[in-house]
């Protein structure tokens, strides 16, 4: 008899420990979901990170440059919330096949919750119609403007945006910034001191708003006569600074341009950009022990606000 009490008791605390573990194993679970939940929810309606994947917002943002851009500037509509897509992720990652996007986009909804326009001068987050990729481009034209460009110069209402005078900013070269000849000819220039830079022909803008920024100057382009156009209400006109090597609110919708189309639906901004929060060079391995040497000096916390001229 005590034999078969110990056996009963020895089954009562093997089922009680299985419990436990099986317990233990969903709280887990539980609390990964709800960890995940808080991730997305903050990522759709807070701020969300972002990466420069191509130089058309030089010299102001480099390849490799990561981001803060705010979800909630100018409201919420339907490309707001992040919905993870397992698999692009999967595409992606294991089977090598580039995506546009990890994430899910919801069908195109008229309207912003507390939606406001856009300052002009905005950097902001683009998601071009009838696509699921994100472009970042600055604020030009607002609803109501008439917009057009000749010769490179934007005019706005009939009235050129001022120009400064064509000055030169040297980027240094590296694995994300590589200055491609074909793209930049001839602008390679090695120093004195024997760094590598990119030697770019700059004009600074300046918006009726007294907002002002860089834009890069490469000569003769396709996009520089554009227009006249009437931008509609809730629409926004998006240019890049790169003039030249932008694909932007200039030309059409997919094919060969890549563009936005002309104006965009107010609908179809993500957000503003904020600041950058760090940069790198594109050296990085998998190794973290390379992830530091990466990192480009003197980026990290730089205000992506243009400053307003005096």
């Amino acid at each position: 008899m005590p034999e078969e009490l110990s056996l009963r008791s020895e089954r009562a605390t093997d089922r009680t420990v299985m419990k436990k573990r099986g317990s233990g194993f969903w709280s887990e679970v539980k609390g990964i979901f709800w960890l995940l939940l808080a991730v997305l929810g903050f990522h759709s309606f807070i701020a969300k990170p972002f990466y420069i994947p191509s130089e058309s917002m030089l010299p102001g943002l480099e390849v490799g440059d990561r981001l803060v851009v705010s979800k909630f500037a100018y409201g919420w509509s339907f490309v707001s919330p992040t919905i993870p897509n397992p698999a692009a992720i999967v595409r992606d990652l294991l089977l090598h096949e580039p995506q546009d996007s990890w994430t899910v986009q919801f069908p195109f909804s008229k309207g912003r919750i507390f939606g406001h326009i856009p300052v002009r001068g905005d950097v902001v987050i683009v998601t071009p119609p009838g696509t699921n990729s994100d472009y970042i481009k600055r604020v030009i034209g607002l609803p109501g403007d008439t917009l057009a460009v000749r010769g490179g110069t934007v005019y706005l209402n009939a009235k050129p945006v001022q120009r400064g005078a064509l000055h030169y900013e040297n980027l240094p070269i590296d694995s994300n910034a590589t200055c491609d000849p074909d793209q930049y000819p001839g602008a390679r220039l090695r120093l004195p001191g024997g760094t590598n830079v990119c030697h770019l022909p700059i004009v600074t803008e300046t918006l009726p708003n007294g907002r002002r920024y860089d834009t890069v100057e490469l000569g003769y382009s396709q996009g520089d006569n554009y227009g006249p156009v009437k931008i509609p209400a809730n629409h926004v006109f998006l240019m890049g600074d790169n003039r030249d090597r932008s694909a932007d609110s200039r030309f059409p919708l997919g094919g060969f341009d890549r563009g936005l189309g002309g104006p965009v639906p107010w609908e179809n901004l993500g957000g503003r950009a904020e600041f950058i929060t760090f940069s790198l060079d594109g050296d990085a391995t998998w190794n973290p022990l390379t992830w530091w040497g990466s990192l480009r000096s003197g980026r990290a916390g730089t205000s992506l606000h243009p400053v307003v001229a005096k």
